[in-house]
C-alpha cells in the first residue's frame, strides 16, 4: 500500500470518528420523521388532485348529456318542418357527442380506481408514520438514558474516553439501523404512490376512423327512420261518451229515415 493510500485511509478514519461524536441521533430521527410527514402530505395532495379531475370530467359529462337531449329535439323539429338536411346535421352532432361521452365514462372510471388506490396508500402510510413516531420517541428516550448512564459511569469509575466511544458507536449503529428501516419504508411508499395509470388514450388508425364513420352513418339512418315513423304515425282519436256519440252521429247515417218519410 502506498503512502498516499495510507494517508487517505487515516483521514477517512479520523473523519468518521469526528462525525460519530458530532452526530445527534435524536436530530436524525426527527429529520426522518419530518420527511415521512412530507411524503404523507404529497399522497394527500395526490388524492385531492385525482378527485378534482374526476369532478371536472363529471361536470363535462353532464353538459354533453344535456346537449344530446337538445340535439335530438332539434332533429325532430327540423324533420317535422321538412328540413332533412338540418335533422341529419343535428343527429351527426348527437352521435359525435355520444362517442365523447363513452370516452369520458372510461376516464372517470380510471380516476375512481386511482382514487381508491391512493386512499388506501394514504391510510397505510399514515399508520406507518404514526408507528415510527412512537418508535423514535422510545429510541430517543433510550438513547438519552444510555448517554446519561455512560456519563455517570465514566465519572464514577474513571473509564477512558475510548471505552466510552465503543458504547456510543454501538448505540449509533442501532440508531442508524432503525433510521435506515424507516427510510426504506418511506421510499417504498413513494414508489407505490408514483405508480399511476396512464390516462392518455392511444391514437386511432385510419381503418378505425372509417369503421366508426360507417357505424355513425348507420346510427343516423336509424334515428331518421325513427323520427319519420313518429311523425307519420296517426294521432289516436279521443274517446267519446254515450251522449257525445249520439250528438256526433253523422248526417249521412240519418238520411235514409228522411227519404222513407214521403213514401209513407
Amino acid at each position: 500500500m502506498g503512502l498516499w493510500s495510507r494517508f487517505t485511509m487515516l483521514f477517512k478514519t479520523k473523519a468518521s470518528k469526528a462525525l460519530d461524536r458530532a452526530e445527534n441521533p435524536a436530530d436524525t430521527l426527527d429529520y426522518s420523521y419530518t420527511k415521512q410527514l412530507e411524503l404523507l402530505q404529497k399522497v394527500k395532495r395526490g388524492v385531492a388532485e385525482v378527485v378534482t379531475a374526476k369532478k371536472r370530467l363529471q361536470m363535462q359529462t353532464d353538459r354533453l348529456e344535456q346537449s344530446v337531449v337538445k340535439l335530438d329535439s332539434q332533429a325532430r323539429q327540423a324533420l317535422s318542418g321538412g328540413r332533412e338536411d338540418l335533422a341529419r346535421m343535428a343527429l351527426e352532432r348527437k352521435v359525435l357527442i355520444q362517442s365523447q361521452l363513452q370516452d369520458l365514462d372510461q376516464q372517470i372510471a380510471g380516476l375512481e380506481a386511482q382514487q381508491a388506490t391512493l386512499v388506501q396508500q394514504e391510510r397505510t402510510l399514515a399508520a406507518k408514520v404514526d408507528a415510527f413516531r412512537t418508535q423514535k420517541e422510545v429510541i430517543k428516550a433510550q438513547y438519552s438514558a444510555a448517554e446519561a448512564q455512560v456519563k455517570i459511569g465514566e465519572a464514577t469509575t474513571g473509564l477512558s474516553g475510548e471505552l466510552s466511544d465503543v458504547g456510543m458507536a454501538v448505540q449509533r449503529a442501532h440508531d442508524k439501523t432503525e433510521q435506515m428501516r424507516a427510510r426504506a419504508a418511506a421510499v417504498e411508499e413513494l414508489v407505490e404512490t408514483g405508480a399511476l395509470d396512464d390516462l392518455s388514450a392511444p391514437g386511432t388508425s385510419e381503418l378505425d376512423r372509417q369503421i366508426a364513420a360507417m357505424s355513425a352513418d348507420s346510427q343516423i339512418e336509424s334515428e331518421m327512420a325513427r323520427l319519420r315513423a313518429e311523425i307519420a304515425a296517426p294521432t289516436p282519436a279521443p274517446e267519446l261518451t254515450e251522449g257525445a256519440e249520439d250528438a256526433a252521429t253523422p248526417l249521412s247515417q240519418a238520411q235514409p229515415a228522411d227519404e222513407e218519410r214521403p213514401g209513407g
